[in-house]
């Protein structure tokens, strides 16, 4: 087995509890749209997906997103209805930590640039934990489960695919990880990820179970 040389990992459903419901409640409170209608408006239409691909900068993206709700949605309302769904994954965190200390670590999530923009406010222990290493799809063009975008960030970090470990909560996000040559674990649990990063070697057998 090649040593491995980074490890990424996804944010949504992972990194930290991802509630879309509770994001579009506090969508529809603000708009006066009921929840159906913003589901269709923003996910269902395809929108969010032309975002995470990078087709919209974060200001066409905001203005579009306020046009599909037919409400004025700033910045600031956005940023807050995405904290409020976003729940952190302490375990998580903490074997994210332990693996930096032995090689570096990156972050890939499917998203748009005004997450990347607002990370800081939206996930304030990411920025400190991945550095510069934090990318959300918009930067690639693309977006996972699409093979070039994990051979993308190996080569963005400057290592080979092979000596990449990636993980994902999503099945098919993990096989086109594993298409493009990287080590892919799908999570289900802190342990259960845990129990991976060790066979792999990327964090010592011995640490307590998160």
């Amino acid at each position: 087995m090649c040593q491995l040389k980074l490890a990424i990992f996804d944010m949504d459903d992972v990194l930290c509890v991802y509630d879309r419901a509770a994001r579009i409640d506090a969508l529809a409170a603000l708009s006066g749209r009921t929840a159906s209608y913003i589901l269709s408006a923003i996910w269902e239409s395809g929108f969010e997906a032309r975002s995470d691909a990078g087709d919209l900068d974060s200001a066409r993206y905001l203005a579009g997103f306020g046009e599909r709700l037919g409400y004025p949605l700033t910045r600031a309302e956005w940023v807050e209805a995405r904290r409020l769904a976003m729940r952190p994954c302490p375990a998580v965190l903490a074997l994210v930590a332990a693996v930096k200390a032995r090689m570096p670590v990156a972050l890939l999530t499917n998203n748009g640039f005004l997450v990347a923009e607002e990370i800081a406010t939206l996930f304030p222990a990411l920025p400190a934990l991945f550095g510069e290493r934090l990318f959300v799809s918009a930067m690639f063009g693309r977006k996972k489960p699409d093979p070039e975008i994990y051979r993308a960030v190996a080569t963005r970090v400057g290592v080979a695919p092979h000596e990449a470990f990636f993980t994902d909560d999503k099945p098919r996000n993990v096989a086109g990880a594993e298409k493009a040559g990287l080590t892919g674990h799908v999570f289900a649990s802190p342990q259960g990820l845990a129990t991976a990063l060790a066979r792999y070697g990327l964090l010592d057998s011995a640490l307590p179970p998160p």
